[in-house]
């Protein structure tokens, strides 16, 4: 059984519960948190122990599932715990990630640890189809549309701004971009011609709404280079309308082949829950993560470097038999 962690339990976090407890080869043995330990309930019988305790379980834990944010908590997070633990979080600030996997990469390196960084749907999961798209396309287009949906991270950036109570934020595919794709026009996309986001915001009382409107539209790597909404709702309103975390996606590659014969790549998400379904990519990878520990693998890697077969509770034998 592979002896695992989570660190923090919010919506991500308590996927990743629910993942492990439908894998047969893997056990959630206790969860981390910053908060008061008492506070934290977690659907099964499992201790809950203060992150600021976790290296005394460091001959407890195969593996530990980071489930921070990515805008505060990942940066720094990932590293501190890759010096004492195999760890995998779901980094998804794309413009940092090189130097996130160098952080990361070099405190395990140093512990002897292994860590895989930005492990989840995007970046993870598409990222590994723009990679085959691209490789068997060599000529034409990637295209990568978000949505619609909800973004955990770009939620959670919401929510850190000061006045903001509650926060949620959609991604929205522009249709005529999406037409435009797969019709074949190749088009030459900007950001900010790809998406729309749209956000709710329930502010706190007397919170400065102009102000908390401008920290969100101009925030960098978030949504400065999108057209932005801003919505002032009630906490009725967003308990109503708001409650549930669907998202998806699409990854296309439109090119040629051979003298000039059209292909198209498709690859697809429609998620009822995007934590949940973030959650199970995350476990999934753990196990990779553990194998590939036990073979000797040290410091950070991503997606790109881990062999589909590592990934399945299935033997090499079973896979060749089933699925290829």
């Amino acid at each position: 059984m592979i002896r695992t962690a989570i660190a923090g339990y919010g919506n991500l976090g308590k996927g990743v519960e629910a993942a492990i407890a439908r894998a047969d080869d893997m056990e959630l043995v206790c969860v981390f948190t910053r908060r008061d330990p008492e506070s934290v309930k977690p659907a099964g019988d499992v201790p809950v122990v203060s992150m600021s305790e976790m290296a005394a379980w460091k001959d407890k834990v195969d593996v530990v599932i980071l489930c921070g944010g990515s805008a505060t908590d990942l940066p720094h997070q990932t590293p501190e715990v890759a010096s004492v633990f195999n760890v995998i979080d779901s980094f998804d600030t794309h413009a940092n990630i090189p130097e996130h996997f160098k952080n990361v990469d070099e405190a395990a390196k140093a512990a002897g640890t292994a860590a895989i960084i930005s492990c989840g749907w995007d970046p993870g999961l598409f990222s590994v189809n723009r990679v085959y798209a691209e490789s068997i396309l060599p000529c034409g287009n990637t295209y990568t549309f978000w949505g619609k949906g909800v973004s955990q991270g770009h939620s959670d950036a919401i929510r850190r701004i000061p006045g903001v109570k509650r926060g949620i934020q959609y991604t929205i595919p522009v249709p005529e971009a999406l037409d435009a794709v797969r019709e074949g026009k190749n088009p030459q996309l900007t950001t900010r011609q790809k998406h729309t986001r749209e956000c709710f915001v329930v502010p706190e009382h007397g919170a400065d709404k102009e102000a908390i409107t401008e920290a969100i539209v101009t925030m960098k790597n978030y949504f400065d280079e999108y057209d932005t909404t801003v919505h002032f709702i009630s906490d009725e309103e967003f308990v109503r309308d708001h409650s549930t975390l669907p998202h998806g996606g699409f990854v296309m590659r439109s090119g040629i082949t051979g003298k000039a014969t059209k292909q198209h790549i498709e690859y697809s998400l429609n998620l009822g829950s995007n934590p949940e379904f973030t959650a199970s990519v995350l476990v999934a990878y753990a196990r990779a993560l553990k194998r590939l520990y036990d073979e000797g693998k040290t410091g950070a890697m991503t997606v790109f470097d881990i062999a589909p077969a590592y990934l399945s509770p299935l033997s090499a034998e079973e896979l060749r038999s089933h699925l290829l």
